[in-house]
C-alpha cells in the first residue's frame, strides 16, 4: 500500500521491491544471476539474436509500426550525406555522411517497457477504476502525453532495463522442434511436455526464450513477409491460467520469443467475453512487472544449442537508454 495506491492486483507484485519500484521481475537479477550466465560460456561463441531491424517488412504483422526511415542531416542547409566539404572550403579533402532516423521502438526485435500495458482497475478500493500501470503508476501522471503528441513515461520507462543491464543467464525452449511451422496455442501442459521432453529446467532470475520458427519465415520474406505468416507457428495461449500461474511461480524475469506478441494476438473472442485482450502481456507487463520481448532472431542458436545437448547460455541484451520510451529496439547477444 502506498499513495498511489491501497488495493493491488491479485497475483501481482506491486510493492514487493518497494513503493517507487520501476525494475519488476528484473529484481531478480542480480550479480549471482549474471555469474550463472557467465559460468554457461564455454565455447566463447557469439549469437546475434537480432532481425535486420528493417523487418519483417511492410505491415503484415502490425499495421501501426512500420519500418525505419533514415535521412541525412542537414548541414549548411545541404544533405550532410556523401558531403564534399570542398564544396564549401577547397582546403578540406572530406567526404561525410550523417544521418537521422524515424524509429518505431516495436517494429523490429524489441523489448517491451513495463510502460507497455496497463488496465483500469480499483486501486484505491473506493469503487472508481483507474488508468493505472505496474506498481499503479498513472497514465495522465506518471505517463503524459500533450497538446502536440510528445510522449513520455515518467516513470517505467525502458530506460531503467537499460540501466539494469538485462544480462544474466538465457534458457531457451524450443517449440519449432516440436509444433513447426504449425499454429499451435501452446498451454501449461504442452510447454511442461516440451521441457521435460528437451530436459530443460528453469530457475528463478532465468530469462526464458521460445523459439517457434516465425523468424525464419521472416528472413525468407526478405522484407515482404506472407501474410499467411500472421497465423504460422507456435503461440502461448495466455486465456490458459495455469500457465499463467507457472509463469509467476517458475520466477523467471523476462519472457522473449521470436514472434510478435509471445501470445495469440488478435486471437478471436466470444462476444460475452470481459477481460483484457492480452492476458499475457497484462499478467506479465501490468501485475507482474515482468519484461516481454517479441520478434528475437533465435534460429540459429536454437540450432546450436539443440546440437550442443544445451539450452542455457549468457544473454545480454539491453534496450536502448532512450528516457521516457514504453519500448526499444535491441541487439541482444548470445554467448555459449
Amino acid at each position: 500500500m502506498n499513495d498511489r495506491w491501497k488495493v493491488r492486483p491479485e497475483g501481482s507484485t506491486w510493492g514487493d521491491w518497494g513503493p517507487d519500484d520501476q525494475l519488476g521481475r528484473m529484481n531478480l537479477v542480480g550479480p549471482e544471476q549474471v555469474r550463472r550466465g557467465i559460468a554457461e560460456v564455454a565455447e566463447g561463441r557469439t549469437f546475434c539474436l537480432s532481425l535486420p531491424l528493417d523487418l519483417p517488412g511492410g505491415n503484415v504483422l502490425s499495421p501501426v509500426r512500420f519500418p525505419p526511415a533514415l535521412r541525412p542531416v542537414i548541414r549548411n542547409d545541404a544533405p550532410y550525406f556523401n558531403y564534399n566539404w570542398r564544396d564549401f572550403d577547397p582546403r578540406f579533402p572530406d567526404i561525410a555522411a550523417d544521418d537521422a532516423v524515424l524509429l518505431y521502438t516495436q517494429y523490429s526485435t524489441q523489448w517491451d517497457a513495463l510502460a507497455h500495458r496497463g488496465s483500469n482497475f480499483d486501486v484505491m478500493g473506493d469503487g472508481v477504476e483507474r488508468q493505472v500501470y505496474y506498481n499503479g503508476f498513472r497514465a495522465g501522471e506518471d505517463l503524459t502525453m500533450d497538446a502536440d503528441h510528445v510522449t513520455c513515461a515518467h516513470r517505467l520507462g525502458i530506460e531503467n532495463f537499460a540501466a539494469h543491464g538485462m544480462q544474466g543467464r538465457g534458457v531457451l525452449v524450443n517449440l519449432h522442434k516440436h509444433f513447426g511451422d504449425d499454429r499451435v496455442e501452446v498451454g501449461y501442459d504442452d510447454l511442461m511436455r516440451v521441457m521435460e521432453a528437451d530436459g530443460v529446467t528453469v530457475e528463478e532470475g532465468d530469462m526464458l526464450l521460445l523459439w517457434t520458427g516465425i523468424d525464419r519465415l521472416i528472413l525468407a520474406g526478405a522484407g515482404d513477409p506472407d501474410p499467411a505468416i500472421k497465423t504460422a507457428c507456435a503461440v502461448l495461449d495466455g486465456h490458459d491460467d495455469k500457465l499463467l500461474q507457472w509463469i509467476t511461480d517458475s520466477g523467471i524475469a523476462a519472457l522473449i520469443s521470436d514472434n510478435i506478441a509471445v501470445e495469440a494476438a488478435g486471437k478471436a473472442l466470444p462476444d460475452d467475453y470481459c477481460g483484457s485482450i492480452l492476458p499475457l502481456h497484462e499478467h506479465c507487463l501490468f501485475k507482474l512487472g515482468l519484461p516481454l520481448a517479441e520478434l528475437w532472431h533465435l534460429a540459429d542458436l536454437a540450432e546450436w544449442l539443440g546440437a550442443a545437448g544445451r539450452s542455457r547460455f549468457l544473454l545480454t541484451a539491453p534496450p536502448l537508454r532512450l528516457t521516457g520510451a514504453v519500448g526499444s529496439p535491441a541487439t541482444p547477444i548470445a554467448t555459449v
